[in-house]
């Protein structure tokens, strides 16, 4: 379905108390502005903000951070984390390949990757959000024992993520093939998609990876 564009999203977008505006001047910064030590996850390409509106909400001991670069669909996040009231959350308004801008070295505790554009076409392969030049982006902004996690109804994106993580000498610690009938699937949040998804009998991939040790 192609997107509506609301010609006032981007002024209501950069005005939003939820918004982070000139995020590049919070780079390193992240647990002052939450005022507290907590961890910080990041969900990238966060949508209409599903997922976050109630990760916050079962988990307020961590700070949770939606990235998302189009402006319509960041509003209606910013609208339905407006009716939760969670202190714990925040967006930033920008293009993931930016990444690196906002979040210092070793920052982030968890990136979270749901149902990403699988760009199916093998020319398009460094558009997606698991090609390699990505996952070296998040090996710099990740932990030493933090995770990437991806979730996604399509199989051969979630093959290539399996390839270019081995690649990129991350560690796979969880692994799915149908996240609903396997055994994380207690502590599984739904986004949108996903729940779209899964009520057509699609299963769901999912996976957990840990960055490699050294740089």
């Amino acid at each position: 379905m192609r997107l509506r564009r609301k010609p006032l999203a981007k002024k209501m977008v950069q005005e939003h108390p939820l918004v982070v505006s000139e995020p590049e001047r919070i780079k390193g910064y992240w647990n002052n502005l939450f005022r507290n030590s907590s961890p910080v996850y990041v969900e990238l390409g966060t949508g209409k903000g599903q997922y976050l509106a109630r990760s916050c909400q079962n988990h307020p001991n961590i700070n949770w951070i939606g990235v998302e670069k189009i402006e319509e669909v960041l509003l209606q996040a910013c609208q339905k984390a407006e009716e939760i009231h969670c202190a714990n959350l925040r967006f930033i308004w920008m293009d993931i390949q930016q990444l690196n801008q906002v979040f210092a070295a070793k920052e982030v505790d968890r990136i979270m990757l749901h149902f990403s554009d699988p760009w199916p076409k093998k020319r398009h392969a460094k558009r997606r959000l698991t090609h390699r030049n990505f996952l070296k982006s998040y090996q710099q902004i990740l932990k030493p024992e933090g995770e990437l996690r991806l979730k996604t109804d399509n199989e051969p994106l979630f093959r290539f993520t399996q390839e270019e993580l081995m690649h990129c000498g991350y560690q796979v610690i969880e692994s799915s093939s149908d996240l609903h009938h396997s055994s994380f699937a207690e502590s599984n949040v739904m986004t949108e998609y996903e729940e779209k998804f899964s009520s057509l009998g699609m299963p769901i991939y999912y996976l957990a990876a840990r960055p490699p040790s050294k740089d």
